[in-house]
Parts: structure tokens; C-alpha cells; sequence
């Protein structure tokens, strides 16, 4: 089994702890790779939309995208976690997702995703956890993965692990194992069920694509969706 695990920090502070709390339970049994940002994406996707209208090649910061996205495509299960930063997603996380937007359903999403499996782990002082996950789901589900697990933590006393109290200390282990259990029983050798709701979404991007491919066949997205077959009968699910 292959676990990928994007770290929407460097931070090693109760979004860690989480983490490694969840990951424990796989540590005997997966392979796992991980990325810390923004170290393992310095750089802001500067809007040149070169990745959709010319290929991912192209990218300004390739190096670092291409070798992320390789482990996510080899993934059984990714991973992303994030501290939530005025109640959303670290901007670091943001500019990744930023560069993954040719990766979008209505642009050239990768067949493999729609069988993948994924959790988010977030927490905050207060308010603002479902939020900043809420920004990591948005974009994975228009990825294609229909698989999402959850993890979001209320604080309430301190931002640092060491010093909650005992009790909020076994209350978020105790949150986070239980999913991280629910997880591990999975059978990985057989893709996620691919849900209602992105189906509708792919078979809308279809009827653009197939569109755009009649009127430009060089056009790269319409080109993209033509060699995997989806204009036709061909689908990325297999349930």
C-alpha cells in the first residue's frame, strides 16, 4: 500500500501530531511518501494558464509539481493536512492547488484519481476547521475522488500540543484513530465507488469538450478527452 501525505506546513505543531497519530496505524503495512510546504513548492502559480493551453510541461514550476503529482497518481490513499489560517487552508496548500487547476475536471483530470481514496486533516483554535477543509475537498472532488475522510479539531485552550490538557489530548487521538481505523479496513486493491455527483459533473465537462474537439481538434483539453475515449463510451470509473 501507498500513502502520499501533503503538509500544508513545515510546522511540526498539533496538525503534525494529528497526522502521525493517524499515519501510526499504517506505519507497519504502507509505503509512505511525504511533502512539506511550502519547501516542496516554493512558488506561486502566477495565473499563465500555460499548464492548460499548452501542457503541464510547460509549467514554470514543473520540477516541483510533476514529482508531487507522480506520487498522488501511485497513491492508494493521500493524505493532506492543514492548520486553519483565518479559517481557511494555509496559503502554501493554496498555491499547490493553484498549479494542479489543468487537473480539474473540466480540463484534463487524471483516470487514476476517480478510484482514489483521501483524508484531510485540520484543526484550530476555535472556529474555522470545516472551512479550511472545505478548500482541500473543493478541489479534490473536482479531481474526481469521491472518497473523502475528515478530520477537523476544535482546540478551545492552546495552539500548542504539549500544552492541552490530558483530556483534549485523548479526545482528538481518539477522533483521529477512529478514522484512521475506518481507513485502514478498506480493501485498496479495488477502486473507490465513483459518486453520483461527480459523475453529473464529468458528463457536463463531456458535452464542452465534445464541443470544443469539434471545433478546434488540436484544442489540448478536447484533444486529451478524445484519447482517453470519453467522448465515446469509455468512462475513468469502474463502479
Amino acid at each position: 500500500m501507498k500513502i502520499t501525505v501533503i503538509n500544508g506546513t513545515e510546522k511540526h505543531g498539533v496538525t503534525y501530531q494529528l497526522k502521525e497519530i493517524f499515519l501510526s496505524t499504517f506505519k507497519d503495512t504502507a509505503n509512505i511518501t511525504e511533502y512539506y510546504l511550502p519547501k516542496d513548492c516554493p512558488h506561486f502559480c502566477s495565473g499563465c494558464v500555460s499548464c492548460i493551453m499548452k501542457g503541464e510541461n510547460t509549467c514554470k514550476d514543473a520540477e516541483y509539481i510533476q514529482k508531487m503529482e507522480k506520487m498522488l497518481l501511485e497513491a492508494d490513499l493521500i493524505v493532506m493536512t492543514s492548520p486553519a489560517y483565518v479559517f481557511h487552508a494555509t496559503g502554501a496548500m493554496k498555491t499547490l492547488l493553484d498549479h494542479f487547476a489543468y487537473r480539474w475536471l473540466p480540463h484534463r483530470p487524471a483516470p487514476e484519481m476517480f478510484g482514489k481514496r483521501a483524508v484531510i486533516i485540520t484543526q484550530c483554535l476555535g472556529a474555522g476547521a470545516k472551512s479550511a477543509a472545505k478548500d482541500i475537498k473543493h478541489s479534490l472532488s473536482w479531481w474526481g475522488v469521491s472518497k473523502i475522510g475528515i478530520f477537523t479539531g476544535a482546540l478551545m485552550s492552546d495552539i500548542v500540543w504539549e500544552r492541552l490538557s490530558k483530556k483534549k489530548q485523548a479526545e482528538l487521538t481518539g477522533k483521529v484513530k477512529k478514522l484512521s481505523q475506518r481507513f485502514a479496513r478498506i480493501n485498496y486493491t479495488k477502486p473507490a465507488r465513483t459518486k453520483f455527483i461527480i459523475k453529473i459533473k464529468f458528463f457536463v465537462c463531456r458535452l464542452m469538450q465534445q464541443t470544443l474537439h469539434k471545433n478546434d481538434p488540436e484544442y489540448l483539453d478536447g484533444k486529451y478527452w478524445a484519447e482517453q475515449g470519453w467522448l465515446g463510451k469509455t468512462r475513468p470509473w469502474k463502479s
